[in-house]
């Protein structure tokens, strides 16, 4: 859980308990994550039905009724007959390497949609293929590029700080595209968090002057490139990262905002940013 649709909302309370309604009368499993404390909070409170369980995951080591990771084996240690003393293997990182950019949030996704789907007794080897076969959509921490030791990664979809803490917390090094509609939402703690992995901010968007005072305040540290051209948005971001970006760096954009300040939405701002790299950085007609 995180800040988000607070200008819907109100506040984040009402956005919690909106939240929590999905775990109401649940038949199955609850499944949680272990390191969300208000979604624990959830499942403890919800009105579930006789023999429901509460299962959590985890990117780390799984405890019992929990699914996780041992080294880098996704497991099982929820649906099986000893599971104080064992684990099943569902499918390793390899696999999962095959579906996308190998992040911790990527891990995390797995482990959700495994321990859903164990709960339904679906077995670990029918699992394990649907992760290797699965695809995601676009502008979801995808890779566009990656030439002269620099990677160019499309994660437009990160509309809100929660969304782009997934992103900042996978790389180091990065040139950090940020900005746009921010729906009344915070960035200050997002920015002390991942302070150290940002290497130069590039920001767009109409809400700039909000980005560019928090970054002010909770990173002064932190190279700042302010893009106030409104057409042709992408050409101008691209050119100024391919001149701060050097080999080992990340180039990510990971708004935190929403796009229609700018853009038709999260995909048309992917779409603009990756046609761009590919002319300036792939050297694409």
């Amino acid at each position: 859980m995180a800040d988000d649709h607070i200008d819907w909302h109100g506040s984040f309370e009402a956005y919690s308990d909106t939240k929590a309604k999905i775990y109401e009368n649940t038949k199955v499993a609850c499944v949680y994550n272990l390191n969300d404390s208000a979604t624990e909070r959830m499942v403890e409170n919800a009105d579930v039905q006789e023999g429901a369980r509460a299962i959590g995951f985890t990117t780390g080591l799984p405890g019992r009724s929990q699914v996780g990771y041992v080294e880098d084996i996704l497991c099982d240690r929820a649906f099986l007959e000893d599971r104080a003393n064992s684990a099943l293997e569902i499918a390793t990182l390899e696999d999962l390497a095959m579906i996308g950019v190998l992040t911790p949030h990527l891990m995390a996704n797995a482990a959700a949609a495994s321990a859903l789907a164990r709960s339904y007794g679906i077995e670990p080897e029918s699992i394990k293929k649907a992760l290797r076969d699965f695809k995601l959509d676009g502008h979801r921490i995808e890779l566009i590029s990656s030439r002269d030791g620099i990677s160019w990664i499309d994660d437009s979809k990160a509309t809100n700080p929660h969304a782009a803490a997934a992103s900042l917390n996978s790389f180091e090094n990065i040139i950090w595209i940020v900005g746009g509609l921010l729906k009344g939402v915070d960035i200050t703690d997002l920015i002390s968090r991942y302070k150290s992995r940002i290497k130069t901010a590039i920001v767009i968007g109409a809400e700039r002057e909000a980005v560019l005072a928090a970054l002010a305040e909770n990173a002064p540290e932190v190279p700042v490139q302010e893009i106030k051209q409104n057409e042709d948005v992408m050409m101008h971001v691209v050119a100024a990262a391919k001149a701060l970006a050097s080999s080992g760096d990340t180039v990510l954009l990971a708004p935190a905002a929403a796009s229609m300040d700018q853009f038709k939405d999260y995909a048309d701002r992917g779409n603009s940013f990756a046609q761009q790299v590919r002319v300036q950085v792939d050297g694409a007609a």
